[in-house]
């Protein structure tokens, strides 16, 4: 399919680049956590509830605690002092921190420390057996009613209103599709809160709750036993709320997540530190769960040209992936992201989209990766438009994607309506069964144009990726190597969200996941 195209031992010294990158980032990481991922250590416990003016009770709780200047010794720690005070319940442990203050709460003896330890060790056991049991559910299903062979076709649904988005969803199954994605409202990654209960009001999409996770998951279920064929739900764990919406995720049995760092630095400017640290925890999550998670790269050439920037794609896959491994992520849950965004009136670009996409998969052989549509360069002629997205769906079939976002006509317009996704599902069956194969009869020149931008782009990518080993990642944001996009270490949201941890830090359910 690839050809060689590129040695064995330079993709190894990508790997192993990327790896000594990301170092510093772990530093980082390991020495700090998040308002976010305390939060998420109180929903893993069971607070999932909503107080006063619909604010979420982990909220309400890790917000005292930061006040208080005690979260660095972690949610956990303090979840288990409110139930030496006597609470039966996550709700009555936040009534009992919130009412009491933690600087007259006492010190403990080494030997009481040791138990109160031991106690929310041994509950967030419980809590991770029943978590582990929902997931088993999941996969029981999968099992069940096997999917279709990849690559498996990717449609969004968009209304704002959950149970709307269902109806479309169903729709979208009986027409064919193999993956459904709840488009999140905009901007929703910028709220540092995990929004309450189901949701009928959103703007170009549907809020990300625990909730509409539940309300979706079970429409799908109930639509795969019908068709005898099983539908992935797909959501985003992006912005300020990564590790929070990974457990709601992973509670409410979801397939796929879109989850980077990256995308949420560039394009959203959330603070670098306080999402890189927030990714590992959700990523641990995704982990454990089963989920396979989509990468952002593809936006890079939204915002940067295609053709001149598609090194910084290839450059920044290996160092999410890095990323992903260091979280415990293996190679089948890495949808790596890429996409057919070259301009369609440059000359030769069903060629240098393959060369693009063979590369991914040549430094990528075992991933699924997540092939992204064209976006930037669609017109309002939908005629050329749908054109535009088959030529996608036959470097998909060609370059043996694993999971394929369709392509709508109406995509300069308009969300797609319910017939924009009927006529991308049959074109896509239709390219999917026409090409299947086609790999394996043809053999890429190793003289030839194809063959040649590969080495190219992946020459420029060694280049990049030389340089941030040589003056740091956080160098290579701030000069805009990425996207064109330039972000400081100290600036976008969320900074005040990333507190130090003390040396007795407690997270037990950090601790199952890195053991496990």
């Amino acid at each position: 399919m690839s050809g060689p195209f590129i040695d064995d031992a330079r993709i190894a010294e990508a790997r192993k680049l990327a790896d000594e990158i990301v170092n510093p980032i772990f530093d980082l990481i390991q020495h700090n956590t998040t308002v976010s991922n305390e939060r998420t250590v109180l929903r893993f416990f069971g607070l999932s509830g909503a107080g006063a003016r619909g604010v979420p009770l982990a909220n309400l709780m890790v917000d005292k605690l930061k006040a208080a200047g005690v979260l660095n010794r972690g949610a956990a720690y303090w979840y288990g002092r409110a139930l030496q005070l006597g609470a039966k319940s996550p709700l009555e442990a936040v009534e009992r921190l919130t009412a009491l203050p933690t600087d007259k709460m006492g010190v403990l003896s080494p030997e009481m420390e040791a138990n109160l330890r031991d106690e929310v060790r041994a509950e967030a056991r419980e809590t991770m057996a029943e978590l582990k049991s929902r997931i088993a559910q999941r996969n029981a299903l999968r099992e069940q009613f096997p999917m279709s062979p990849a690559p498996h076709k990717y449609v969004i649904v968009a209304t704002g209103n959950i149970y709307d988005d269902v109806d479309q969803a169903r729709a979208a199954a009986q027409a064919g599709a193999d993956v459904i994605a709840v488009i999140r409202s905009t901007a929703q990654s910028l709220l540092d809160y995990v929004p309450h209960g189901a949701t009928t009001e959103g703007y170009g999409g549907t809020y990300a709750t625990q909730e509409n996770f539940r309300v979706m998951r079970e429409a799908l279920d109930d639509e795969s036993r019908k068709l005898k064929r099983y539908i992935q739900l797909t959501n985003y764990s992006s912005g300020l709320c990564m590790s929070e919406i990974a457990f709601c995720a992973a509670y409410e049995r979801l397939d796929m997540l879109l989850n980077d760092a990256m995308y949420g630095i560039l394009f959203r400017d959330i603070n670098m530190r306080r999402t890189f640290i927030d990714q590992y925890f959700s990523r641990r999550i995704c982990a454990l769960a089963g989920i396979i998670i989509n990468t952002g790269e593809d936006n890079y050439i939204t915002t940067a040209d295609a053709y001149d920037a598609a090194h910084t794609v290839i450059a920044s896959q290996f160092i999410n992936e890095c990323f992903a491994k260091r979280a415990g992520l293996k190679d089948w849950q890495l949808g790596i992201g890429h996409s057919y965004e070259i301009d369609p009136y440059r000359d030769d670009t069903l060629l240098l989209e393959l060369s693009q996409a063979m590369l991914v998969r040549r430094c990528f052989p075992d991933a699924p990766l997540k092939y992204m549509p064209p976006t930037k360069h669609k017109e309002t002629d939908i005629f050329f438009s749908h054109a535009y997205d088959v030529m996608a769906d036959l470097v998909a079939i060609w370059t043996r994607q694993g999971i394929q976002l369709l392509g709508m006509m109406t995509e300069a317009m308009h969300t797609p309506l319910l017939a924009d996704r009927y006529v991308a599902l049959k074109s896509a069956s239709y390219i999917h069964r026409a090409a299947r194969g086609i790999d394996e009869e043809f053999t890429v020149r190793e003289d030839g144009k194809i063959a040649n931008r590969a080495r190219e782009v992946f020459a420029n990518a060694e280049q990049l990726l030389r340089e941030c080993h040589a003056e740091g990642m956080v160098a290579a944001i701030g000069k805009g190597r990425f996207g064109d996009v330039k972000r400081e270490e100290t600036g976008g949201k969320g900074l005040d969200g990333v507190v130090p941890k003390a040396p007795d830090y407690f997270n037990p359910f950090l601790e199952m996941l890195e053991a496990s």
